[in-house]
């Protein structure tokens, strides 16, 4: 089951393929982060960080419904799998959120 919600999840990052320009550029500059919850988190509040994550995050709850549902699991579940592995992989000097909810530099 878990290996069906990482293939879920790597479809969902390839969903955001055309933000994938700004939002990888967002998270190189410190406006963004991972959070621990599965959704993009502000770490610099500027209004172009504002908009990617609103943007971002509704599509993110979406699919993670979608998997909740075809796997019987409830949405917290999935998002805190998906916030596991984008936390693995994010990049060297990218913002994430640790387990006291601070923003720290990978």
């Amino acid at each position: 089951m878990k290996s069906t919600i990482l293939v879920l999840f790597t479809s969902l990052l390839l969903s955001f393929n055309a933000l994938a320009i700004s939002l990888q550029e967002a998270k190189a500059q410190g406006y963004v982060g991972e959070q621990t919850n599965g959704y993009l988190g502000l770490v610099k509040e500027t209004s172009e960080a504002k908009m990617l994550v609103k943007k971002i995050n509704p599509k993110r709850k979406s699919h993670y419904q979608k998997i909740a549902k075809k796997n019987s699991l409830a949405v917290n579940e999935v998002a805190t799998l998906a916030a596991e592995k984008a936390i693995k992989a994010a990049k060297k000097g990218m913002y994430i959120q640790n387990a006291r909810g601070e923003w720290v530099k990978k």
